[in-house]
């Protein structure tokens, strides 16, 4: 086996800098790490929304929050906020935060459920810390009682801190582009990169960050890609930069249309949006006119269209290369997973770096894994679509009624009769969220665990009261969202 020593991370961008920042943070003084990129290629960067396992993973490699969020643009986010996906006139916001209390025999919807058979109409999300402090514009770092967030952030200007992060750790930088990879021929293991100006860069490990292209993983191992097209139709996108014109929401925003959806994203400078549509029920006329009509600010870049197909690469790590980003598949932004996918897929090949040599059990654990992972968060994905009562195009009849893997339907059916929802153990998205999204698009449990009918109903109703009771006393206790931004981390005012 090959003791690896070299490694060599293709492509820049996040998921290539992050890999770097990581690899070199980590590995530093046991392998040498090479990022190639070239000025001339750009990169999608519009995965400008994280979740809360950011968090971890900055201060894993050592990252200072203040620090990369004044250079950054960057703002707080508690959640998404969901427009006209359940039905045309309706919200909600799958936030970060516990909703209510996790008990013995279940979580916080089985007492939602009793409260709603008693008449009361509080709204699930009312009983989420987070959840109301997303409403109210309201946000701060504290710790009694906590606030789960994440951040939007500039992804160009991220990739950027990420090399400035990086290169005093010894990482090297090289400018150019991939001529010709060349493979050793008894076991088909990337050996070279030959490069366009003559260069020849040699390397242990390879690291495939090229984005949807995948010119090692894809078009040098021939890995192939298992399409999830048929359970998730969209694959066109316009993105496209505009002025900020309102204080900075603490959530990011992703409203449905009739072909697709659009998101919105406050950063501290500018705001970033997208229509996201598929295709074959609309064309790109469509989508100009729907995102133009959608913005709030003048526009500060032309639209820019990227095209893609849900799916992920059969093999997340094949021979001596590993695929991160979109080089590993694609799942749309819908519940900002990209970036996570990136930290997730690091953490993993961390834990099983091959000092000693890459060995099939690593290899296969990693893929297994991998694999794992991004059907669960598939399946989240596509619940969003499925679990609507809009009729009103083409598009979501289709998504209303298609037949969906049978891993979500049985989950679907588990929460409609029972209220209950049984995980594996290393999946991303835990109850608190599955019922969030459920119960926000209208699917309400038929019934609830009957332990809880053991409480008294003034009882129960007291019960109830003091949860929302508690968040109103501590939402009053929070600054404004943009006011605690500009004591924590504000940029300077000639950005904004």
């Amino acid at each position: 086996m090959q003791i690896i020593k070299r490694v060599v991370i293709v492509g820049g961008g996040t998921a290539g800098w992050l890999a770097a920042a990581a690899i070199g943070k980590i590995y530093q003084g046991k392998v040498s790490v090479t990022l190639l990129e070239s000025d001339a290629i750009g990169t999608v960067g519009v995965g400008e929304a994280t979740i809360p396992t950011m968090i971890a993973f900055h201060k894993l490699i050592g990252i200072p929050e203040m620090d990369m969020m004044r250079a950054t643009n960057a703002t707080f986010k508690l959640g998404i906020n969901f427009k006209n996906w359940g039905e045309i006139g309706e919200d909600y916001i799958h936030a970060f935060g516990q909703v209510g209390r996790i008990f013995w025999a279940g979580e916080f919807q089985h007492f939602w459920a009793r409260a709603k058979a008693l008449g009361d109409t509080t709204p699930f999300g009312a009983y989420c810390f987070e959840h109301e402090a997303a409403r109210a514009g309201k946000f701060a770092i504290c710790e009694s009682p906590a606030l789960n967030y994440a951040f939007h952030f500039d992804a160009g200007l991220y990739a950027k801190y990420l090399r400035s992060f990086s290169e005093p750790l010894g990482v090297v930088r090289q400018e150019g582009k991939v001529d010709r990879v060349e493979q050793d021929a008894e076991s088909g293991f990337i050996t070279r990169l030959h490069l366009d100006d003559g260069k020849v860069l040699e390397g242990d490990f390879f690291i495939d960050c090229t984005g949807f292209r995948g010119l090692l993983i894809e078009e040098t191992l021939k890995t192939g890609y298992e399409n999830w097209q048929h359970w998730l139709p969209c694959d066109s996108a316009l993105a496209v930069q505009t002025h900020k014109t309102a204080p900075a929401t603490a959530y990011t925003s992703s409203t449905a249309h009739a072909f697709g959806w659009q998101w919105r994203i406050p950063l501290q400078n500018r705001t970033g949006n997208g229509v996201v549509y598929s295709s074959q029920f609309a064309d790109r006329g469509w989508a100009d006119k729907t995102l133009a009509s959608n913005l709030d600010g003048a526009m500060l870049t032309e639209p820019r269209l990227i095209q893609f197909k849900t799916g992920r690469r059969k093999l997340g790590w094949n021979k001596n290369c590993v695929a991160l980003g979109l080089a590993s598949g694609f799942l749309e932004p819908l519940e900002s997973t990209s970036i996570h996918m990136v930290t997730s897929g690091l953490i993993r090949l961390l834990r099983l770096f091959p000092l000693r040599g890459v060995q099939p059990v690593l290899v296969e654990e990693y893929n297994r894994q991998s694999r794992e992972e991004a059907e669960s968060i598939r399946d989240f994905i596509i619940l969003h679509y499925h679990a609507t009562r809009r009729n009103d195009s083409e598009f979501w009849n289709y998504v209303r009624t298609m037949p969906v893997p049978d891993t979500l339907r049985h989950r679907m059916e588990m929460f409609s009769e029972s209220g209950m929802v049984f995980l594996g153990g290393d999946e991303l998205f835990r109850t608190n969220g599955w019922a969030q999204v459920l119960i926000g698009q209208g699917i309400t449990p038929r019934s609830y665990q009957p332990i809880i009918d053991n409480m008294a109903d003034d009882e129960f109703k007291n019960y109830m009261k003091g949860f929302r009771n508690h968040i109103a006393k501590n939402l009053e206790l929070l600054p404004r969202h943009e006011e605690f931004i500009a004591q924590y981390c504000a940029i300077k005012n000639d950005l904004l």
